[in-house]
């Protein structure tokens, strides 16, 4: 009797282990899957879903792929390698070879776009907890671009198993977005919604937005039992024009139409008694189409009374597309909080725009300022000074192959170079010219245009690269909204060193304590023992150096051409007049002002920049008016000239 009883047991294992082999289970509906339909496939691949054989994934994605052949004479499904003569049969259970089989006695399976998208939903379940950490996050990519509700279940049972804290957070993210739209329960999707009430992504707000999607209708009554989105205020115009369109009123009749009717029944020399000779004249043109519409031939005009009747007698609304009035009072208020938080973001992201290009603005107008407000030289060729630096910069880049290297290198070097040109221009010209700035500001335009053609002789025409380091490439994202370049950092990471700098300079050493005696009053300066030429010199020399590195750091964003510098000449200057001459808070007060005036008038008017930019002149010019000494005025010379 036991022996009885063991061989029993043995024969239902042996059952039990059929029953689960993978073609057994394809076979169970063999038909459907060797000629599949998106209506007919979900069905048909279920059972084969249902069990829990290891091979089954690797099925669905050859499935998927177009890799599996059925032959017609016993239904069997295979994988297959094509040869030169013959393909070889590969069993979908074991992955070995059983046989060979010629091309035209074998189907293969090709599933079109919709089974494939069938078969990819179900490739899910097994890719979320796939041991590969890429496959699990290309299934979380497939679900965020096209989410279904099927997609939840299998989301939210691989969660407790995920060993990634950042791919369990994204599934965790992932599954709030799905419950709210496809949740099972008006509970669980209000709290996915309000879980979801501080994420200001993209996808979220989307997400919120498609649950208050609604559809536009008309009727002469608010409907009962409705999940209203609201009335909506049309105007006259376009309330009469929908109506047209739902058949509930007659379109109004154009001159086009007009028109076209009578020429479709012209008789002879005349169209409904009305001469043709006369339609030059509106009035005979609206009297022969009203001759047209009491004969039925076309339709007749409509009152401007009757478009008002019409129009007041039916009311214009929304309805929501979700039936559950708390999953849309739910979404609205997280996308009102969300929407709320996004206008801070921009806010924030803005100012950031305008403090990199403060920063900017201050580098390129540091070295004029002191020039100015020491030596009263309005010097032209500042712009050429960033030019000479950026393309000190471009070619130690050519010797120098390492990136990062060569801007090591470039930054010292630029301001050495135009340390050197500063002094020669100070000691050949400039200091010739002092107590003229008529002469100084023509000598110093001539010198520009000089400048940019000797640039254009020795490097050409043609914007020159100067790369960027690759740990200064993309931006540091703190959200979907608030983002900024690498460069852009450094730019003002530079602009703060130099801001500390000068002021240690101006206020810590020898030469900045004579610098200001000089800027305040050179006659009693020259009296305590200073000279006022040397000052004079070294100061021309720093400020053209201090130009020089802002090349440096400019033409890691922009193109090093010969005419790059006369981009920067006029804010640099309007940047010293507003701030105050020969003070460095003044110009850090001027950069600053005009960095957060120029982004806020692009922030009003995005697609014209040149716009705001003259507004920004327009301002600068009004506020010159008001406060002539700048927002920082010094006293000396500076003050009195």
């Amino acid at each position: 009797m036991r022996a009885f009883f063991l061989a029993c047991a043995l024969c239902l294992a042996a059952g039990a282990a059929l029953a689960q082999d993978l073609q057994s289970l394809l076979q169970q509906n063999a038909e459907e899957i060797g000629d599949p339909s998106r209506r007919t496939i979900a069905e048909a691949l279920e059972p084969v879903l249902e069990s829990d054989l290891p091979q089954v994934l690797d099925f669905l994605e050859r499935y998927a792929a177009r890799e599996v052949w059925q032959r017609p004479e016993d239904g069997l499904f295979f994988y297959a390698e094509e040869g030169d003569d013959a393909l070889t049969l590969i069993d979908i259970d074991t992955g070995e070879p059983v046989g060979t089989a010629s091309s035209r006695e074998m189907n293969n399976i090709r599933v079109n776009a919709g089974v494939r998208g069938v078969i990819n939903s179900a490739l899910v379940q097994f890719q979320l907890s796939d041991d590969d950490a890429s496959r699990r996050i290309a299934a979380l990519d497939a679900i965020a671009r096209s989410p279904e509700p099927e997609h939840l279940a299998p989301l939210l049972n691989s969660i407790e198993d995920e060993p990634s804290p950042a791919i369990r957070e994204r599934k965790e993210r992932l599954a709030s977005i799905l419950t709210a739209r496809f949740g099972e329960s008006t509970e669980a999707r209000v709290a996915a919604i309000d879980s979801m009430a501080g994420d200001t992504s993209i996808d979220v707000r989307a997400t919120l937005n498609q649950i208050l999607g609604a559809s536009d209708e008309i009727g002469e009554t608010l409907p009962e039992g409705e999940n209203l989105a609201g009335e909506r205020e049309l105007t006259r115009d376009e309330a009469y024009a929908e109506l047209a369109e739902e058949g509930l009123a007659s379109p109004r009749v154009s001159d086009a139409d007009i028109a076209a009717a009578l020429q479709a029944n012209i008789e002879g020399d005349a169209v409904a008694g009305v001469p043709v000779a006369t339609m030059s004249d509106p009035a005979a043109r609206i009297r022969a189409y009203e001759a047209l519409a009491e004969s039925g031939t076309v339709p007749p005009f409509v009152s401007e009374d009757e478009v008002d009747d019409l129009v007041d007698a039916y009311v214009y609304y929304q309805v929501y597309y979700e039936d559950d009035p708390a999953v849309t009072d739910a979404a609205r208020g997280a996308l009102g909080a969300i929407e709320t938080r996004v206008a801070l973001y921009q806010f924030a992201d803005i100012a950031l725009d305008a403090l990199s290009l403060a920063s900017i603005y201050f580098l390129a107008a540091i070295g004029l300022a002191i020039t100015f407000g020491v030596m009263g030289v309005i010097n032209m060729a500042h712009g050429e000074f960033i030019m000479m630096g950026a393309y000190t910069g471009y070619v130690v880049q050519q010797i120098v192959p390492d990136y990062t290297v060569s801007l090591v290198i470039a930054l010292p070097l630029a301001f050495a170079v135009t340390f050197a040109a500063g002094v020669l221009l100070e000691r050949l010209v400039i200091r010739h010219l002092y107590h003229r700035p008529l002469e100084t500001l023509l000598a110093t335009f001539g010198i520009s245009i000089a400048l940019q053609q000797l640039a254009k002789n020795i490097f050409g025409t043609q914007a020159r690269p100067l790369t960027s380091p690759a740990w200064l490439g993309g931006q540091m994202e703190i959200n979907d909204i608030i983002s900024i370049s690498n460069i852009r950092i450094a730019i003002f990471v530079l602009a703060a060193i130099f801001l500390v700098g000068l002021l240690l300079l101006l206020n810590r050493t020898r030469l900045g304590l004579e610098v200001r005696a000089v800027t305040q009053n050179p006659g009693m300066a020259a009296s305590m023992g200073i000279n006022p030429d040397r000052i004079n010199m070294l100061t021309f020399g720093l400020g053209s150096g201090i130009a020089g590195i802002a090349g440096v750091a400019i033409g890691l964003y922009a193109q090093v051409t010969s005419e790059m510098g006369a981009n920067y000449i006029v804010q640099s200057f309007m940047t010293v007049v507003v701030g105050g001459v020969g003070n460095v808070w003044g110009t850090l007060a001027g950069a600053g002002l005009i960095g957060i005036l120029q982004k806020g008038i692009e922030w009003f008017n995005p697609s014209n920049t040149l716009a705001a930019q003259t507004y920004m002149i327009l301002f600068i010019i009004l506020f010159i008016q008001f406060r002539p000494k700048g927002i920082v005025a010094l006293k000396g010379r500076a003050a009195g000239d």
